[in-house]
């Protein structure tokens, strides 16, 4: 792959409001700027299509909208934290931690093949903890893309 699937421009470290669609649309507008999203509002709906399908709130405060778009050029991984957390539909609560992950429509399995390793590695408390207090958004994007595409 010709670009990096995170990197700091796709991270954010306090996330806006506590609803979904605005912590959503931050993170799609870091997306936009960075040139991986073409049509911001085109991609708000896929997102949210896909979210209503199926909730994308996972147990221990994770969120991971995704979706495929027409309007995405690149696959591509944004992060956000958010303090005061963000519902996603998970049973146990809101989520603080929200990776959007957005992928090409006439792309391959990149967004599953993703959305499995972060799974797999959202289980292990060392990398939601790194996650959870890393500061420097560049040394953040570096460590998730290391763990996501390792």
């Amino acid at each position: 792959m010709t670009t990096e699937l995170i990197t700091r421009d796709l991270v954010e470290l306090d996330l806006p409001g506590t609803d979904r669609t605005t912590a959503v649309r931050a993170l799609a507008t870091r997306l936009v700027d960075a040139g991986r999203v073409t049509d911001l509002e085109t991609f708000l709906a896929d997102v949210d299509a896909r979210e209503a399908q199926m909730p994308t709130g996972l147990e221990g405060g994770i969120g991971i909208p995704h979706c495929r778009s027409t309007a995405v050029t690149a696959p591509s991984l944004a992060f956000g934290r958010s303090s005061a957390g963000v519902d996603f539909g998970a049973e146990d609560g809101p989520a603080k931690l929200i990776f959007l992950i957005a992928a090409p429509e006439g792309g391959g399995e990149e967004h599953m093949t993703v959305l499995a390793a972060l799974a797999r590695r959202l289980v292990r408390a060392e990398f939601k903890k790194t996650l959870a207090e890393t500061t420097d958004p560049a040394a953040l994007a570096a460590y998730i893309s290391e763990e996501v595409a390792s």
